[in-house]
């Protein structure tokens, strides 16, 4: 091999090691494809965590993301966050959240999101909680969710190029 190529596998290599973190795999089910969940952390005593995903539909067929269910909540609720008049309001979707064919849905902090209600334990950074979603079509799978800090804005990006700082 040319030492330029010795060059080129070595980047390979530490671009793989650097890539982003585990939050970043896909879980397939049916035509869906959900890529990075993760959840905020929650202390002991907290009663309220939220969870945020990208669903994206693959398919010719819609479908629904109808529900959700953890050993750590009682209960998991599909929420809109909306502003009314400078105020901040959550509000339950009851029909489930569509995915058009071919779209893509973000379940983000200031949009969409699943409340954990009543916590049954607490959520602590650097931890994985499991959540199963239930789908209208594509039926069940469970999630690996990434908890991440208290006031998190989300998982970091993957770098765009391969240059590293000093």
């Amino acid at each position: 091999m040319k030492p330029s190529a010795y060059l080129f596998v070595s980047m390979l290599l530490v671009g793989a090691l650097a890539g982003p973190p585990a939050q970043s795999q896909e879980v397939k089910v049916g035509d869906l494809v959900i890529s990075q969940p993760w959840s905020r952390a929650a202390p002991s005593g907290s009663e309220l965590a939220s969870s945020y995903l990208t669903i994206e539909n693959k398919g010719t067929a819609a479908d629904r993301l109808v529900g959700a269910s953890s050993d750590v909540a009682e209960k998991i609720e599909i929420q809109q966050i909306s502003m009314a008049g400078g105020a901040t309001s959550s509000d339950t979707v009851d029909k489930g959240l569509g995915i058009s064919a071919g779209d893509k849905v973000v379940l983000a902090p200031g949009g969409y999101k699943l409340a954990l209600l009543k916590l049954k334990s607490a959520m602590k950074k650097g931890t994985k909680v499991s959540m199963t979603l239930e789908f209208e079509k594509a039926g069940k799978v469970t999630v690996p969710f990434e908890v991440l800090g208290a006031s998190a804005k989300g998982p970091a990006p993957p770098k765009a190029d391969g240059k590293m700082k000093k």
